[in-house]
């Protein structure tokens, strides 16, 4: 992967745990030749992440929509700025630029993002990897939820599993770089008479 988009928080949380990690993924993505693609913001997990990877001259490209171009919130570091209208035009125009997903913990925007990547691949409109990095075990009562949903009949298992999870840097990257998409199925729902 030449690129990868990560959604998280424009706060650090209160565990330095969640930092670390970010850290960790941004030292692991310019030892490996990729580029970030992130929010375009240089407050919380978005700063932390950019700054590791702006500090070892890696690739970073910040999207983000022009409500939210505030001096106080963009990284001013970062060359490659793009400015769009809103939040929808920053998703669409991230997807075109990247390889796959990662989300680190966060809020109400990351989790969105997170699950727009998704239905994106359960809709077959893109078939890249989506990846959730469940530190500290901050993703496990999201992952629960959707366990419950495949039980509940609302979400098909092989949809489900879509979503790569690790625990670790190393073992989320090891996931994405062996994903092979489900089959397209063109029947979303099946109606039976």
């Amino acid at each position: 992967m030449k690129r990868i988009v990560v959604f998280c928080g424009s706060s650090l949380g209160f565990n330095p745990v969640y930092k670390e990690t970010a850290i960790e993924l941004g030292n692991y993505f310019v030892n490996n030749n990729i580029g970030l693609v992130y929010g375009g913001g240089k407050i919380g997990m978005m700063g932390i992440i950019s700054d590791t990877i702006l500090s070892k001259n890696g690739d970073v490209i910040g999207v983000i929509p022009k409500l939210l171009e505030k001096e106080e919130v963009v990284h001013a570091g970062v060359e490659e700025m793009i400015v769009c209208k809103n939040m929808s035009e920053r998703k669409v125009i991230m997807s075109k630029l990247v390889n796959g997903y990662i989300t680190l913990p966060g809020g109400f925007g990351t989790l969105d993002e997170l699950f727009e990547a998704l239905t994106l691949n359960q809709l077959h409109i893109e078939q890249k990897p989506v990846g959730l990095l469940n530190v500290n075990g901050f993703f496990d009562a999201t992952l629960l939820q959707l366990d419950k949903m495949v039980a509940e009949g609302y979400l098909k298992q092989t949809n489900r599993n879509m979503l790569l999870v690790g625990n670790t840097v190393e073992e989320l990257l090891s996931k994405m770089n062996t994903y092979k998409a489900p089959k397209i199925n063109h029947v979303i729902n099946k109606v039976v008479s």
